[in-house]
């Protein structure tokens, strides 16, 4: 029987993301191709250390043990790599080594994989390699830049704590666009204006659907033990205030999801609210936002709409 992804929450990661390759990438840089591979080969029962993405993609596949039989995962994760089979094996005895249910992979030396995100039902892809990103949401999928960021792992912690903003993540970047034309004045009133009138979806809005199925199952899980505490929660950090936070909110209700924080903040500086919030990934499309919350937590950038037209 062939394996179904279609109802399962699906990300690939790039083990740039996933793993701490500076010192290999190093390697590369400074020696060329074949004495990466060497060192690889050389290094491969050496486990590479956590990167950035380490903590969000261990809490993510820890929700499988939510599943009700262990053969049908509620998340699956597929390693996308630029590396070649060979010298992918590290990568793969990384995996084994820190014990994460990844047993997928591609490996396509020097090239990237995205086009192969809609064949494997893939709802976000993660990668520290920005040009890879750029090359995914230009055609028109889920992608993140994962920024070089804080990244905390208290393995006593179970949660998983998701934020996103919602101009160009959530929601597409049509707003955005009259903030830019017509200024913070016009933007207040086009979107109370079409307060009833809910966004187009943006880069990541089926993301947190997979998000919100989970937390759905959860509060199944919940109801039928009531000492189980659900481990999902998910945030919205955006620069909307009153009265422009409406739109979003109706326009999370119109699709059927749901946050369990929102934070207008009207301007204010994000980072000290991620700060405290401490996510184990925060999304958002302005670099200029990311700058200060990298600091602090897990940073990605998407980079998606007329916020990165240009860059």
């Amino acid at each position: 029987m062939k394996y179904d992804l279609s109802q399962r929450l699906v990300v690939g990661i790039a083990s740039s993301a996933l793993f701490d390759l500076t010192e290999s990438d190093a390697v590369f840089r400074e020696q060329g191709e074949p004495a990466y591979r060497a060192y690889q080969e050389e290094h491969r029962e050496d486990a590479l250390d956590k990167g950035v993405a380490f903590p969000f993609v261990r809490r993510l596949l820890s929700l499988n043990d939510l599943a009700t039989h262990p053969g049908d995962p509620l998340v699956e994760v597929i390693i996308l790599s630029r590396n070649d089979p060979d010298t992918g094996l590290r990568v793969m005895r990384s995996v084994e080594a820190y014990n994460l249910p990844i047993t997928r992979a591609i490996f396509r030396p020097g090239r990237s994989s995205h086009r192969f995100m809609p064949a494997l039902n893939m709802s976000l892809f993660l990668s520290a390699n920005a040009q890879d990103v750029r090359e995914a949401v230009a055609a028109g999928l889920p992608a993140g830049h994962v920024l070089a960021s804080a990244s905390a792992d208290d393995p006593e912690d179970p949660e998983l704590r998701i934020a996103f903003d919602f101009d160009g993540v959530l929601a597409d970047d049509s707003s955005e666009r009259v903030f830019q034309a017509d200024g913070i004045d016009g933007f207040r009133a086009h979107e109370v204006l079409n307060a009833a009138t809910p966004h187009d979806p943006g880069p990541l809005r089926d993301f947190l659907a997979g998000i919100n199925r989970i937390q759905r199952r959860e509060e199944d899980e919940h109801r039928e033990r009531p000492d189980y505490l659900p481990r999902v929660r998910v945030s919205l950090v955006t620069a909307r205030n009153a009265p422009a936070h409406e739109r979003a909110v109706r326009s999370l209700k119109k699709w059927g999801l749901r946050v369990d924080d929102a934070f207008f903040l009207g301007g204010i500086d994000k980072s000290a609210v991620i700060a405290t919030l401490q996510p184990h990934m925060f999304f958002d499309d302005q670099v200029g936002h990311l700058g200060g919350t990298a600091s602090s937590a897990p940073s990605v950038h998407v980079p998606f709409g007329v916020a990165n037209a240009g860059a």
